[in-house]
């Protein structure tokens, strides 16, 4: 905002930077006009591939990203409310009504470049988690051990991400580990000690919402943690990760990326959605304010973590139905899978006893009906 107003300024007192400052904004509309091309609604879309880092770096700045911090707040609260909205329609796709369903949708409306339509992002979402059944089922026919860490900025995108992933999976095959605060008995213990037990079995995926890279980030950042633990951390975690890729463990790190405009618009909306207040703890606000010294955590958290056994891999968050679907497709790639084939299921027919009489339940015993 402030450099729009230095420009409206600069035109009142000198009308030739009026001329100068309109010349260039067509090139610029034309460039960012042919980043992207129209996306055909019956084929799988593009997804953006993610890379991993070999160094820290910025924030690159995507075409989503310089869109979606363009938009009014107004504009932004809307489609946050949109996401929250279609988080219930997911679960009512299914194969046979999902076209059917798409076409009583209401429409979005002009899409900005670099965001997704919403029905492109149900198609290609109901696809992919399609892919993760067949995934799921080779990993329990295979005995695979799966572990995914999911680490990120607060507000970040990744509880989103976890739960599409997690959203038709049996969660006896895969499982979320969201360990709370360490205890005063966990705290005397070895460091990675408390994350050890929500390690998988053959058959098995484990997704962490937050890992034992807290010791990088949060206990760094806030002081829960001393210089001497800090390098510890950094000399003990590459021989801990390469310990559990030769026990066989497939390891998986992602790194959810916003920007700052953007955390502050999703914390700007916790605050004022009372369903999701809760989201919002004390931690989440200090680090709100503590957004540089994050920053250089990262930072160092990437450059001294990031090993051909267990590379990191960033993901753009901005746009949180592009990231979803990128995290998704990236992580079916890292596995090679086929698709297992079942043996064809038969409904037993049901036995009737001639003695047997069902006994009448108390109408006291049943919960009222009120809708």
């Amino acid at each position: 905002m402030a450099t729009t107003n230095q420009s409206k300024i600069a035109v009142k007192k000198k009308p030739v930077v009026k001329k100068t400052a309109i010349a260039k904004k067509p090139v610029a509309a034309k460039k960012s006009a042919t980043v992207k091309k129209p996306i055909a609604l019956k084929k799988p879309i593009a997804l953006k591939k993610t890379v991993a880092v070999k160094k820290p770096e910025p924030v690159k700045q995507t075409v989503a990203t310089k869109k979606l911090t363009a938009k009014t707040f107004a504009q932004r609260a809307q489609d946050e409310l949109i996401d929250s909205y279609d988080e219930e329609f997911e679960m009512e796709l299914d194969d046979n009504r999902l076209d059917e369903l798409l076409m009583e949708m209401p429409e979005q409306g002009p899409v900005p470049e670099g965001s997704l339509d919403r029905r492109i992002y149900f198609r290609e979402l109901f696809r992919l988690q399609g892919e993760l059944v067949k995934l799921q089922d080779w990993v329990v026919e295979k005995k695979l051990k799966v572990v995914v860490l999911f680490e990120g900025r607060d507000a970040a995108g990744k509880g989103g991400a976890i739960k599409r992933i997690t959203q038709r999976l049996n969660p006896r095959v895969c499982r979320v580990a969201a360990l709370p605060a360490p205890s005063e008995r966990e705290r005397s213990q070895w460091y990675f000690q408390r994350y050890v037990p929500y390690l998988p079995a053959g058959g098995e995926m484990v997704l962490f919402d937050r890992s034992w890279y807290n010791r990088a980030g949060v206990e760094r950042v806030m002081g829960f943690c001393n210089d001497e633990e800090y390098e510890e951390f950094f000399r003990s975690v590459p021989e801990f990760e390469k310990m559990l890729v030769r026990s066989g463990i497939i390891l998986i790190k992602y790194w959810f990326s916003i920007t700052d405009d953007e955390q502050h618009m999703r914390f700007t909306m916790r605050i004022r959605d009372p369903l999701k207040q809760w989201k919002l703890s004390p931690m989440d606000l200090e680090s709100r304010r503590r957004w540089e010294a994050y920053t250089k955590a990262k930072e160092v958290m990437l450059e001294r973590t990031h090993m051909p056994e267990s590379p990191w891999w960033i993901v753009d968050g901005v746009d949180k139905k592009s990231a979803r679907l990128n995290c998704i497709q990236h992580l079916l790639n890292q596995i090679e899978y086929q698709e297992v084939v079942h043996p064809e299921i038969t409904l037993p027919e049901r036995v009737h006893n001639p003695d047997y009489t069902r006994h009448p339940v108390p109408a006291t015993m049943y919960v009222p009906d009120k809708y």
